[in-house]
């Protein structure tokens, strides 16, 4: 396998992740998103340890550019999903911390 398949390759394996963390993300199973998005980042710092200064000709340029368009697509609507989620859990964590801050100032007031 020359050094151009090896990057395309690699390329494929994150469209397969994200791909899969999209499905995961439709399905609202969030723990398999984390472990995903994990295993996707991993990829991608071998691909920025691969793909840095390598020659590059016309086809492996508009595979690459076909490959990025899919992962930003992926990423587009997995964002459709997680934001909601992301504001959920973020106002759970809010009032969850208002209601600490409160159950201390109460203790503090009184003695606890």
């Amino acid at each position: 396998m020359n050094e151009h398949e090896h990057i395309l390759d690699i390329y494929g394996s994150i469209s397969i992740k994200t791909g899969e963390m999209l499905d995961a993300a439709r399905k609202s199973d969030w723990n398999r998103l984390i472990a995903l998005e994990h295993d996707c980042r991993a990829l991608i710092e071998t691909l920025k340890r691969t793909d840095a200064g390598v020659d590059t000709g016309a086809r492996f340029v508009q595979r690459k550019i076909a490959f990025i368009r899919k992962l930003l697509a992926d990423d587009a609507e997995i964002r459709k999903f997680t934001e909601p989620w992301m504001s959920q859990l973020e106002a759970y964590l809010g009032s969850a911390r208002r209601e600490h801050r409160l159950q201390r100032a109460y203790e503090t007031d009184h003695g606890g």
